[in-house]
């Protein structure tokens, strides 16, 4: 104490940029460290590359196997990250009251959200790395524009993102932990992941080139197999539904 009343060091919160990257380095160590997180956002996309790759299982048209499969298991795990795996960890959290004790720090809610979304592209670019350094072994050889391949991520990782938070927001913890799960599955089988989309009917085609994980798949796979231009129909599914799922995430997410 240096004078009646005067402490040293002052009393108070610490900056915001300083709280956001301690929330974000948590989150991130949170993620790391649950087995059924890395269950879905490192192993399965793992497995399925090398499955897959190695295996003549799938007819994937011309070129080698793991050509086609490198894009679609990229998107696979901005999926399993940006929405099975936030959509459970933050349900969860706010069953037990971990957003509710958050929102009342010094750090604002929009901070705690952005911290969320920081751990999550750390995640990803971590995945990224791991399936691309497989894909290599496989003998994967991409092309095409590297901007187009980085704002199809970013635009995708919105998108899940969103719908992430929103089912995390609105739903009970039990439910968004079945339905998450539920809904990885379907999109994995069919989204374009490991199953080309011309292999199911016309019509189911028309509605499964719409899904953000087909949109994301197929205009990777454009870009890095096929070394096609900024794949703008695409990106403009992956941005209709950033802009939904976020809007509506933020108009009835639930705290408590």
């Amino acid at each position: 104490m240096t004078a009646a009343g005067t402490y040293t060091p002052k009393p108070g919160a610490a900056p915001l940029p300083r709280m956001i990257a301690a929330q974000a380095a948590l989150e991130t160590r949170m993620l790391l460290r649950n087995g059924e997180q890395l269950l879905l956002t490192v192993i399965i996309p793992t497995l399925l590359l090398l499955l897959f790759g190695t295996v003549d299982i799938v007819d994937t048209g011309e070129g080698t196997a793991v050509d086609f499969l490198a894009p679609g298991v990229l998107a696979l795990a901005v999926m399993s990250t940006a929405f099975t795996g936030q959509a459970i960890a933050t349900g969860f959290e706010r069953r037990y009251g971990v957003l509710k004790r958050l929102a009342a720090s010094p750090l604002p809610r929009w901070g705690l959200m952005t911290a969320k979304t920081i751990s999550v592209l750390v995640t990803e670019v971590l995945q990224i790395v791991l399936v691309a350094v497989i894909a290599f072994a496989l003998g994967w050889s991409p092309q095409g524009n590297p901007l187009a391949v980085l704002l199809l991520l970013v635009l995708g990782t919105a998108a899940f993102s969103g719908l992430g938070l929103l089912m995390a927001g609105t739903l009970k913890a039990e439910a968004t932990l079945a339905a998450a799960n539920l809904v990885f599955l379907l999109l994995l089988v069919g989204g374009g992941v490991v199953v080309p989309l011309d292999k199911f009917p016309d019509a189911a085609q028309d509605v499964l080139g719409l899904l953000p994980i087909s949109a994301l798949s197929s205009g990777l796979r454009d870009v890095l197999q096929h070394g096609a231009g900024m794949p703008w129909g695409d990106l403009g599914i992956l941005a209709v539904w950033a802009v939904l799922g976020l809007g509506a995430a933020a108009r009835f997410f639930r705290w408590e």
